[in-house]
């Protein structure tokens, strides 16, 4: 049997080991195990089914189902493992033990290592030349006898002179100290611990200047380096720019080697020994270990990356919606003009003109002319603009053009306020929008996707990659299935927390409902549209293909407006309506009466509807419904106002206070959109006057958040911002190390390294998406 062998193991139980690493009570770790064997999403689970999981989380369960993976890839290659020594004849009792009681994949590798089967080497050359009597004085560390006239007993064909054995039974014993667990796991804990990551400019590339200067010469420990220092030396390696190494002290490292090989000082063989530890730990353990510790530090740096943009895109997604309200689009361009569409309050295309307001008298008068009657047309609640390239200048022409008709006052008037384009230009290039729009150029795609990203970002959003959404930081560099997997989580889990209303939901937005997926949201969609719309929740099961456990997860996020069955509006599951009309009999009222009326719900005596299936947590639930059906979780929409008379970096002034959107949250800082083509940075020292050491925990994608303007570099379109009440920047000698995430350490949008200033994420996709933007 080969040692790669998938042997499944007979049986084990997961759950104590699942129990004990994420700290959770061993009942919730079996129920919620037990219920996604049975085929349940994690929405559902967090939503209907706290009475079993002792009201875990989407973030508790996912960590479960996650680990969950992890130890059934563990038990089974200690399996394997443990078949594959056994087959070799060498399963001592000892070893079994250790190899049963090894806790994680590391662990177990290190004690296979001396029964791995292995190409030939110099250690196994030697033993075929007969030198393993002298390896085994080597490492005995007799009191007796001379080395150098011991070995010459052992000159044979291959080994010359008796130095050549004695190198010969050295390799033999360096092999034998690298194998060892115990020794592999003294000089990874030694690298992870008192390791640095040490980097340096290739020799000829420091020449010109480049985004990764500050990493020219530059050490950090290895067990405190941030993520983003991590990965933007791994691209500079990638790009050629940088080589990188962990630095130990190698004397400090082998003196622990010597303590563990037993080196006996006062042994003639003492000396060769050494030579052998030394020789280990430089050819075969530091490259070896070196390679470990820095996948174990690309993990912990993707982890922590992709932690970054999960929480970003969860803030954007849950971002406040303007609503059913109709909305012109436009999509900023100047040399190719702008592209304004109309919708409707549902987000249905009304139609389109192009204005050009950058291209002489004639042109300018003749787009406000057109806007005019475009706006008088279709009469929207809010006109959204990109905040690409042209935005500032797009929006100072809409609000002159309003305010000279008369058009900016007035409960009817409407609001003028920019959108971030990110992603717009990709989703218009897509398939999917190729398939909502035939007809129409991808540029007016693109402003309809503005316009939509008004009324409701969610809804839009998910239409597009998240990648290319641009609230990342290194997305590129990170572990792409990781990546997906995590972003596909956030976004399931952002629209089953705000509900999705089942005749109005594009395809693409029903495929995250929990239990739909993207195939049932196509056939849900061709339902629809074939036979009309739902009236009532209980016509899902004439869907084709879906079945009860379908039905189950997906019902109580779906929700019909005027519905027949009142309580299909709500976040009331099917399964609880025998339960509420219960209620309703014992307050004496129509089940209809109690929607909405708080006054009745209080009358509710919840204790007195607990049994064994539904508990307190389901019937709060159902309470906090009833007075509130369909509540949309997200917070009321209010429109971020920007100085009118700052439209470009040179209008920028030190000391200026500005209000701005925090358009990215990353780990040195927050870039914040303060109404000018670049976004400013934030830097973690400047956000708080106190002491900040994840951003993500004072500031949020989507926030408004007040700023004063510390630094400008017009050269660079650098912006260095403090939202410090104050205002007063830290010196710069208290700032951290050099290469600290200062300057060069950001990312633009849709990426990650570049210099400290991020641009638009909608211009970089524009290139490639071929959106509208001049």
């Amino acid at each position: 049997m080969s040692d790669e062998t998938a042997a499944t193991p007979v049986e084990f139980d997961l759950i104590p080991a699942i129990s004990t690493h994420l700290g959770l009570p061993p009942g919730a770790v079996a129920a919620v195990v037990a219920l996604l064997d049975d085929g349940s999403t994690v929405p559902f689970i967090a939503r209907y089914r706290k009475e079993r999981t002792g009201g875990l989380d989407e973030v508790q369960i996912r960590n479960i189902e996650e680990h969950r993976t992890y130890v059934v890839e563990l038990e089974t290659r200690r399996a394997a493992i443990l078949a594959s020594v056994t087959e070799q004849g060498k399963l001592a009792p000892e070893l079994e033990a250790k190899l049963r009681a090894a806790q994680s994949k590391a662990e177990l590798e290190d004690l296979y290592a001396p029964y791995r089967p292995r190409r030939k080497t110099r250690a196994s050359v030697a033993r075929e030349r007969g030198l393993q009597p002298l390896a085994a004085k080597i490492a005995g560390q007799g009191s007796e006898g001379d080395p150098a006239a011991e070995a010459a007993a052992f000159i044979a064909e291959g080994v010359a002179t008796a130095e050549d054995a004695l190198a010969g039974a050295r390799d033999i014993v360096a092999e034998q100290i690298a194998d060892t667990a115990e020794v592999r796991a003294y000089v990874r804990r030694e690298f992870a611990e008192t390791g640095e990551l040490v980097s340096e400019v290739v020799p000829n590339k420091d020449a010109e200047p480049t985004k990764f200067e500050q990493y020219y010469k530059f050490s950090e420990a290895v067990k405190t380096i941030p993520s983003h220092r991590f990965l933007a030396i791994r691209r500079g390696e990638a790009e050629g720019v940088l080589r990188a190494h962990v630095a130990v002290d190698s004397a400090n490292v082998a003196a622990g080697i010597e303590r563990l090989a037993n080196v006996d000082d006062s042994s003639p063989w003492s000396g060769q020994l050494r030579l052998a530890v030394a020789d280990g730990l430089k050819r075969l353990l530091a490259p070896s270990v070196e390679n470990d510790v820095r996948a174990e530090l690309k993990l912990r740096s993707d982890n922590a990356a992709v932690d970054i943009f999960a929480g970003n895109l969860r803030n954007l997604l849950l971002a406040a919606p303007l609503g059913t309200a109709s909305v012109i689009g436009i999509d900023p361009g100047l040399r190719t003009g702008c592209k304004c569409a109309a919708i409707d309050a549902t987000g249905k295309f009304l139609g389109t003109i192009t204005v050009y307001v950058t291209q002489g008298d004639a042109q300018l008068a003749k787009a406000k002319e057109d806007l005019l009657a475009f706006v008088q047309k279709f009469t929207p609640r809010a006109i959204a603009i990109g905040n690409g390239t042209g935005g500032r200048e797009a929006e100072q022409f809409v609000k002159r053009t309003l305010g000279d008709a008369g058009l900016r006052q007035g409960p009817d008037a409407p609001f003028v306020v920019q959108v971030n384009e990110a992603g717009a230009s990709v989703y218009s290039a897509s398939d999917l929008a190729r398939e909502e729009f035939p007809e129409l150029d991808l540029t007016i795609r693109g402003a309809i996707s503005i316009a939509r990203r008004l009324q409701d970002p969610l809804g839009e959003l998910v239409k597009i990659e998240p990648k290319s959404i641009g609230v990342g930081q290194y997305q590129h560099d990170v572990q792409q299935a990781l990546l997906s997997k995590k972003l596909g989580d956030v976004i399931e889990d952002c629209v089953n927390h705000v509900g999705v209303e089942l005749n109005t939901a594009s395809a693409m937005l029903l495929s995250y409902v929990a239990g739909i997926g993207k195939s049932l949201a196509k056939k849900l969609v061709i339902h629809r549209d074939t036979n009309g719309r739902f009236t009532t929740r209980s016509q899902l099961m004439e869907v084709s293909g879906l079945g009860p456990k379908a039905f189950e997860q997906c019902a109580g996020f779906l929700r019909i407006a005027n519905a027949v069955h009142p309580l299909d509006t709500s976040g009331v599951h099917p399964e609880r309506y025998p339960l509420v009309e219960q209620i309703a009999r014992d307050l004496g009222v129509a089940m209809w009466q109690l929607i909405g009326n708080q006054e009745l719900v209080d009358k509710i005596e919840i204790s007195k509807y607990v049994s064994d299936e539904v508990g307190e947590p389901t019937l709060r639930d159902i309470a906090t419904e009833l007075a509130k059906p369909g509540r949309d979780p997200r917070a009321e929409f209010e429109p971020p106002k920007f100085r009118d008379d700052v439209n470009s970096v040179e209008d920028l002034k030190q000391g200026m206070v500005l209000e701005g959107i925090v358009t990215n949250v990353t780990a040195f800082g927050a870039f914040v959109d303060i109404g000018v083509h670049n976004d400013g940075l934030v830097h973690v020292s400047q956000l708080s006057d106190q002491f900040v050491k994840d951003p993500s925990e004072v500031v949020k994608v989507g926030q408004k958040l007040t700023v004063r303007v510390l630094e400008v570099d017009l050269a660079r379109k650098r912006i260095a911002l403090s939202a410090k009440r104050g205002g007063q920047s830290r010196p710069r000698e208290e700032r951290g190390p050099r290469g600290g995430g200062q300057r060069g350490d950001q990312q633009q949008r849709g990426d990650g390294q570049r210099g400290d200033q991020q641009q638009r994420g909608g211009q970089q996709q524009r290139a490639g998406g071929g959106g509208g933007g001049g």
